[in-house]
């Protein structure tokens, strides 16, 4: 991957109901993060329009609803996403390995191709969810699994927790990409992630971008906020 500043790694989450306040959010920080991350809540708001309408504006589009469905069914979906103009989307990696390939190969015609990104466990779980669900721990073990798998189909890269990079650098390499939510700067809420580290610490484990969202969409100065961020990742 290109050598980024420290701006162009921040994916702005733009958790909002409706999409007026999305873009304006969006506009107001133009040009001040590297990406803007639409979600399930905003999709779910405005469809598909909310991310043409983004990414018509210029911004980059993460396109993060988490796909995961039959291969056929996702497939559609994925085509979707690169009509749309998405430059990354995600898919669940725990829909297994034919579900991730047919993503991978819907979206092999688009110029450019939306990046794959495999979602592996949601940073609001942690070894006692997994259990809920029938996953035994290690945290790592399993994420590190599921991005071998997801290596294997043809994604891009994963989304993986700061807790977990360490283990999907060793298990997929230094190329393959790490996107890192549940990233709090100093003195910030946790909310309802619980695998979490700051900025800084995230980037040294070796995350490639960081989903960054209430700590700068709810603050009463986001500007200001997002600066203080991107000085805690410089180090300064």
């Amino acid at each position: 991957m290109a050598v980024l500043a420290p701006y162009q790694r921040i994916i702005l989450a733009l958790d909002y109901p409706a999409l007026p306040e999305a873009e304006e959010m969006a506009a107001r920080l133009a040009g001040r993060v590297g990406l803007v991350k639409v979600g399930l809540e905003l999709v779910a708001a405005a469809g598909p329009e909310a991310v043409r309408r983004l990414a018509g504006q210029g911004h980059r589009v993460f396109w993060d609803t988490k796909l995961h469905d039959i291969p056929h069914t996702v497939a559609g979906a994925a085509s979707q996403v690169g009509r749309a103009g998405a430059a990354m989307f995600t898919v669940h990696a725990l829909g297994g390995k034919a579900m991730l390939a047919a993503a991978r190969e819907a979206v092999a015609g688009f110029t450019p191709r939306p990046l794959l990104l495999a979602v592996t466990l949601l940073t609001s779980m942690d070894e006692a969810t997994l259990a809920e669900v029938g996953l035994q721990g290690p945290v790592a073990e399993r994420v590190a699994a599921l991005a071998r798998l997801a290596q294997a189909a043809g994604a891009d890269g994963v989304v993986a927790s700061p807790g977990e990079i360490a283990a999907v650098r060793a298990a997929c390499g230094p190329t393959f990409l790490v996107v890192t939510p549940g990233v709090r700067p100093a003195g910030a809420a946790a909310g309802d992630q619980k695998r979490l580290a700051a900025p800084g610490q995230a980037l040294q484990a070796g995350a490639d971008y960081l989903v960054i969202g209430r700590p700068i969409t709810q603050a009463a100065d986001p500007v200001r906020a997002l600066q203080h961020i991107i000085q805690e990742m410089a180090g300064t």
